[in-house]
């Protein structure tokens, strides 16, 4: 099988995926932090405590503040994985060749998605 990373400059893309990573991280850091407890996952910041409890409308805030900062944790922990991975497999030599046929991944598909895992034939079967 032909090493893909052999007839594509992947250097292009590994730039553009650090600087989304960069983004990503800066992002993820308004939200959440990093989970003391496994340093691989993002957990949302704890809620204000500094409120009082007595208030109704204080505790719906906050409650709703925490739900809204878990919703946009998880879609870009997803992304922040998503391009984490495809960071891994530059370094391995498997960048930019879809996961279920093994063919190229076409070019205009990785510029506009450089964390891409599949072809434009295969994009929804994984969903990428």
């Amino acid at each position: 099988m032909l090493c893909y990373n052999e007839v594509m400059d992947t250097k292009l893309f590994k730039e553009k995926l650090l600087e989304e990573q960069e983004i990503l991280r800066k992002e993820l850091e308004s939200v959440g932090r990093v989970n003391p407890d496994n340093p691989a996952d993002w957990e949302p910041r704890p809620t204000d405590t500094s409120f009082l409890a007595a208030d109704p409308n204080e505790v719906a805030d906050n409650i709703e503040d925490f739900e809204q900062n878990t919703a946009i944790l998880k879609q870009l922990e997803i992304r922040w994985n998503a391009v984490k991975n495809a960071l891994e497999r530059i370094e391995k030599g498997s960048y930019g060749v879809c996961e279920i046929s093994g063919e190229p991944i076409e070019t205009r598909r990785l510029e506009a998605n450089p964390a891409a895992r599949t072809c434009l034939k295969h994009k929804e079967e994984n969903l990428d």
